[in-house]
């Protein structure tokens, strides 16, 4: 097994594009109504919101650069990590020994765990509880796999 988790995306570069378009335009009328009334500055907030919007927007793209590939073979569990700034951690556990962990039924608070002894990796913390418990099954499935390869009956 060969899996690369990666976060969903909010919006597609042109969906924020028309979207902060939008809302660009939006505020700009609503301000200038406010302006045509004699409040000045509420113009000058409604920028700041803008500004806001995009920044909240910005934040959340570059933590959609994060990235965990999990690859099981006969031998082992790899786990490579790369997270939003680009910094990379790697991690094997032995197939032989490793355990895949998840609370059931999943929850928002129940982390998909790959515990070998005392030590355990939480994995995709950005997917959702149903991707999750998924993720687990397919898991579990390849890992049974690995071990059966590696110690046939």
């Amino acid at each position: 097994m060969d899996a690369v988790l990666t976060p969903n995306r909010s919006l597609s570069q042109k969906g924020f594009l028309i979207a902060m378009t939008a809302i660009a335009v939006t505020f700009f009328m609503t301000g200038l109504i406010f302006l045509s009334m004699g409040a000045l500055p509420i113009l000058g907030f409604m920028g700041l919101d803008i500004l806001a919007i995009w920044f909240a927007f910005r934040i959340s793209y570059s933590r959609q650069r994060e990235e965990t590939r999990v690859t099981v073979t006969a031998r082992t569990i790899s786990l490579h990590h790369k997270d939003a700034k680009g910094r990379e951690k790697h991690a094997e556990v032995p197939a032989a020994f490793a355990r895949i962990e998840l609370e059931e039924p999943a929850g928002p608070t129940s982390w998909l765990r790959i515990e070998h002894g005392k030590t355990a990796w939480i994995i995709g913390r950005f997917l959702t509880p149903t991707e999750r418990s998924s993720l687990a099954k397919a898991l579990r499935q390849a890992l049974l796999a690995a071990r059966a390869e590696r110690y046939p009956a």
